[in-house]
């Protein structure tokens, strides 16, 4: 994002604010990756009695590129819909005619209490699965807020295998083969290819059916904030869509890294509630899981190949050298938590994956795109 896109976030949310653009009370920008983020205070008269002050104001980083595919328009009317049916999201608070704010949720994220891989105390578990049952009960013909997916993402309710083989498509068609294009060599260097894509493909096939809900799509430890009080909250619905209600719990296990006892602790959660909250909606759950978390460890590696590109990308032609290792890092825990998914006996070491980053970088044209 170049500064003066920087500047038009601030200088709004100082608006709405009704603060001058260098005040102090405006907190911000806050650390993501799709938004500009600044921490407001709620305008006089805009609070509408929610007991929390501050309010955030969001804009998405100009040319950035969802690796998730987005079904709702708009997460603040999700948001509003999901208002006293699910307990601890954002509130939502009109800042003027057509201006909406989330409330900002103060505390911490769960990333800053709870090391990586570490359990849930026995608090946060029970929150977590009040908040699959919260939204296993949700009766999806009710959320009627405006969708973008397109109408063949769309399966039937229940066609959990349809489901699973439309995200697949987006990551092999968008992700890999059209946003990926720059990066194949890349991709080649590291022994990365859409083949796995295909052999999972064959696999979604023969998942069971499970009734749809609203999941959320990206409950993970910074998605996850522990307020003054202790308590567990909900934030950041911008990937929240309709379908298998398991993929949440794919997702939430993926990115969270439990270790074995915490992992099959928390499935446990999982069940109890959601089949608690809607009936049949856990079936076949242990023989499906392991095809969705297959799905969520192909989908890191072509991910995170692809924006330790853009990271490591230098003014003067990259790679930035300060950076390599640990982007390298990161990618190459992917590369082996997907091994199994690409069929390779070994993952690249650390060192190979450097050097395929430090030779790609050497082998083509600098990038022209920014943040994308």
């Amino acid at each position: 994002m170049t500064v003066d896109a920087v500047s038009e976030v601030r200088r709004a949310a100082a608006e709405r604010a009704g603060l001058d653009y260098g005040d102090g009370a405006i907190e911000g920008p806050l650390q993501g990756y799709h938004h500009e983020t600044y921490v407001i205070p709620l305008p006089p008269g805009s609070d509408q009695g929610v007991r929390l002050r501050r309010g955030k104001v969001r804009e998405p980083r100009p040319g950035l590129f969802w690796y998730d595919r987005r079904c709702f328009r708009s997460e603040e009317l999700l948001l509003r819909v999901l208002q006293g049916r699910v307990q601890r999201i954002p509130e939502i608070v009109e800042a003027g005619p057509g201006v909406r704010l989330q409330v900002f949720i103060e505390g911490r994220t769960l990333g800053q209490g709870v090391p990586p891989g570490g359990p849930l105390s026995d608090r946060h578990s029970r929150q977590l699965g009040h908040l699959f049952a919260e939204l296993a009960a949700i009766k999806t013909d009710e959320i009627g807020i405006g969708r973008i997916c397109r109408p063949e993402d769309r399966p039937e309710d229940g066609d959990c295998a349809g489901f699973l083989a439309s995200l697949i498509t987006f990551t092999q068609e968008r992700v890999y083969r059209e946003h990926g294009a720059p990066y194949h060599g890349l991709f080649d260097r590291l022994g990365v290819s859409d083949a796995a894509l295909e052999g999972l493909k064959c696999r979604a096939r023969g998942l069971g059916s499970r009734p749809f809900v609203l999941v959320h799509g990206d409950l993970h430890r910074a998605n996850l904030i522990v307020d003054l009080r202790g308590d567990l909250w909900a934030i950041d619905w911008e990937l929240a869509m309709i379908g298998d209600p398991l993929y949440d719990l794919a997702t939430h296990l993926h990115l969270m890294r439990y270790a074995d006892e915490e992992r099959e602790r928390i499935c446990r959660i999982w069940e109890a509630a959601v089949e608690a909250a809607r009936p049949d909606a856990t079936s076949g759950w242990r023989e499906d899981l392991p095809v969705l978390l297959a799905y969520k460890q192909a989908q890191s590696v072509y991910t995170d190949v692809i924006r330790g590109a853009l990271v490591l990308e230098h003014p003067a032609g990259g790679p930035d050298q300060h950076l390599l290792r640990g982007v390298a890092e990161q990618v190459q825990q992917a590369l082996a938590a997907a091994r199994p998914v690409f069929g390779a006996q070994t993952a690249p070491t650390l060192r190979q994956v450097m050097d395929a980053y430090v030779r790609w970088f050497g082998s083509r044209p600098a990038l022209t795109v920014s943040g994308s």
